[in-house]
Formats: C-alpha cells, structure tokens, sequence
C-alpha cells in the first residue's frame, strides 16, 4: 500500500512537471519575436505631411501629430560649428526637446518652469513657474501653447496627487485656461481643434483648444506616460497595463486593444508613444522588444527583440523604424518585416527619441553624448560631446541640440 502511495506521489510528480516544462516552452513560444510581411496590412507608399500653418516650424514632440519625427523639406547636415550660436541654461533637467513657432521655443525643465526662448538670441521672451513637476514637451497651435505638468514636488511621489494641462498666449504667456487631470508627463497632441493628454490615473483627455472644455474621457487600465499619437479619425497610445490602444478621434471610444507579448520573466508594458506609418502602428516595451501593430486591426504585424528597455519613441523614415535601446545600441528596423537593416553600438544607454533630419538621424546617450548616422545605412556622420535624454529639434537653418540642463542653437559650419 505504501509502494502503491509512492508511484502515485511520484505520477504527480512527473505530470505535474511535465505541465511546467509545457507551459514553458508554450509561453516561450508565445514571446518569440515574430517576422513580419510587406503584404499584410502594409501600404508601402510614404504618406503625405501636412504643410505646417504659417508661422510654426516644429509643432509638438516627434514633429507631427504621427508622431514620426521625420519632417520634410529641412536641409540641414553636418559638419555645425563646435561653438554654439547661444547656449541657454535651464537651471534643472530638460528631459525633453523644445517646440518651435512665432519666432520662439517653448521648453520647459524638470523643475516645472515653462519658457519662451527668443529664437535669434536663446533669451527668454516669458516664462512661468509652475512649481510643479515636468517630464514633456508642449505642443503649439492656434497661437497657443499647451503644457502638460505632474505633480507638485516630491516628483517620485504617486498617491494622492494631481497634475495639470495649461494653455498659454503664445506670444504673452498669460494663461488662457487650465484644467486638473491626474500627473502627466504625456506630451499634449493638438490636432482638429482639440488637445489629447494622457495621464497617471489612467485616464486620456479630449479638451477643445481654444476653452479647454472636456469634449471626451477615455480610462484604460494603466498609467499613460507617452504621447497620443494621431493618423487619419483614430489616436493611439500605449499603456502601462501592457496594452496600446485606438479610440475614435471624435468620441473617444475604443476601436481595438492590442497587447505586448507574454514573457518569460516581464511583460512589456508600453511608455514610448507609437509612430503611426505604412498602415502601421510602431512601438517599442519596457521587455525590449519593438512591435508593429496593424492600425487599422491591432493584430500584431511583427516584433523583434533588443538586449534591454526600449523608452524611446521611433522615428520613421523611408521604411527604417529607427530607435535606440537601453542595451546602447540604435537601431534600425525594416518597416514591413521587422528584420534589422542595421545597428550602431553607442557606447551608453539609449533612452530618449531620435529625430531624422535631412537623412541624419541624431539620438543622444545618457553617457552624455549626441550622435548623427546616416539614416540609410547607420554610418557615424557626426557626434557633440553633449546630450542626455532629448536629441534635437531644428528650423531651417539652425540644430537645437538639448543637454543635460542646457540648450544649444548650432548652424553649419563653412566648406
């Protein structure tokens, strides 16, 4: 009887092991990185930019509302002087890039403190005190500038605290309206008269620009630290409860729900903000790996793995999906099948978004230096030996290149 207790012990023993090693090898197979096709879901013409409303030259962060960080028509390439036109001090972090219009950059640092920056000469024009906690860029339209803020110091702190969206005169700085949201450290999308912001309390907000009245409210089931990204009547963004989201532009109502993959060890969940191309939606997760998802199904295209979080957001140009790791490499992606076109060791973390300007796509380490490749085959074009977080915006004749807690107007250098 005692033998008979023991096979039956070490049965359910053998299935019970038997079930893990199966549900192992399932879950692995469930994560493994997926190839992807140019004839599923790909439409492999570029998509048309709008032609940017007179007087603003970088509306929001990643450009355009695709969020593809890749503007057309700039003609702008190394080699810049080494000596800045003008430098500007911060006084704390700027952990995101500035936006350009009427004459001014708008930025605004770690601290909360918002400022106009005379294009010309890198002087403030006005500035705000927020005394409030930031980690976004503004957006400008309609002679407004829209500023999403987190929470009053301590900025680590995530119980019972709020945050706010602020519209300003983009001229003045006065105050046009505010509303209280949940923290945000979501860069505001401005697009078809409304201004679209993520928040901690898992919740995104449609306001009209011009009152800051609530047009609609979506709740996901996580934090939303990214971007809403915008392409055609749907906006798109990632979450933190491993899932990215489509809603309807105009009443917010859900259209599908995608999910990172399951791994063995972290699911990724999602802080970089989607870039929106080729009838996809692109997106890097905290489990290293970049995704593709259909935009118009959510059905996932491909994914492909890096050696460690992927923070950043891509930049898109001509079917390279381009994005630095925290692993220290950038790389590129092919657009429709996810395979590696090519990558470059840089020598430090990666966690801010590159921009692709005029060819060159320019990411910054957070060792402490900015590097510009050849967007087509990710050949060193040229290196600053400053950067952390933020890259570079630009006009048509300058690089603003964003250190630690400085800015920097850079122009060509003659020959």
């Amino acid at each position: 009887m005692r033998k008979r207790g023991v096979y039956v012990a070490a049965g359910v023993l053998v299935l019970l092991l038997a079930f893990g090693v199966a549900a192992y090898l399932y879950r692995k197979h469930q994560g493994r990185d997926i190839r992807g096709s140019s004839s599923v879901e790909f439409v492999t013409t570029e998509a048309k930019q709008a032609k940017e409303p007179p007087g603003i030259t970088w509306p929001m962060y990643g450009y355009n509302a695709a969020r593809l960080r890749a503007p057309l028509g700039f003609k702008l390439r190394p080699p810049y002087r080494r000596a800045p036109v003008w430098t500007f001090r911060a006084g704390a972090l700027l952990e995101f890039p500035p936006v350009i219009a009427y004459g001014l950059l708008y930025i605004v640092n770690n601290r909360g403190t918002v400022f106009a920056l005379d294009e010309q000469r890198g002087k403030p024009v006005w500035k705000y005190h927020s005394h409030r906690c930031s980690a976004a860029s503004p957006a400008v339209g309609d002679h407004l500038v829209f500023v999403a803020l987190l929470n009053k110091p301590p900025c680590n702190a995530s119980h019972g605290v709020d945050g706010k969206v602020i519209a300003f005169d983009a001229e003045t700085g006065r105050i046009r309206w505010q509303r209280t949201i949940g923290p945000s450290e979501s860069s505001p999308l401005f697009a078809d008269k409304l201004v679209i912001v993520g928040d901690w309390s898992h919740d995104v907000y449609a306001f009209t620009a011009a009152s800051g009245n609530l047009r609609w409210h979506f709740k996901a089931g996580g934090l939303i630290k990214g971007a809403v990204s915008l392409s055609g009547n749907r906006v798109y963004f990632g979450s933190y409860d491993t899932h990215v989201y489509a809603l309807d532009l105009h009443t917010g109502k859900q259209v599908w729900r995608a999910s990172s993959q399951p791994r063995i060890g972290r699911t990724g969940t999602f802080y970089a903000d989607p870039a929106i191309a080729y009838g996809r939606a692109y997106i890097g997760a905290t489990d290293g790996k970049m995704y593709s998802f259909g935009a118009t199904t959510g059905k996932l295209r491909w994914s492909n793995g890096t050696g460690d979080f992927i923070y950043a957001s891509a930049a898109v140009w001509h079917r390279n999906i381009l994005v630095g790791s925290y692993d220290g490499t950038f790389y590129s992606f092919d657009a429709a099948t996810g395979n590696v076109r090519w990558r470059f060791h840089a020598g430090g973390k990666i966690s801010g978004s590159a921009s692709v300007i005029d060819g060159i796509v320019y990411f910054s380490t957070i060792s402490g230096r900015t590097f510009g490749l050849n967007a087509g085959n990710g050949k060193l074009v040229w290196s600053y030996p400053s950067g952390q977080y933020a890259a570079v915006v630009a006009s048509k004749t300058r690089l603003y290149l964003v250190g630690y807690a400085k800015l920097y107007a850079l122009i060509r250098r003659p020959g």
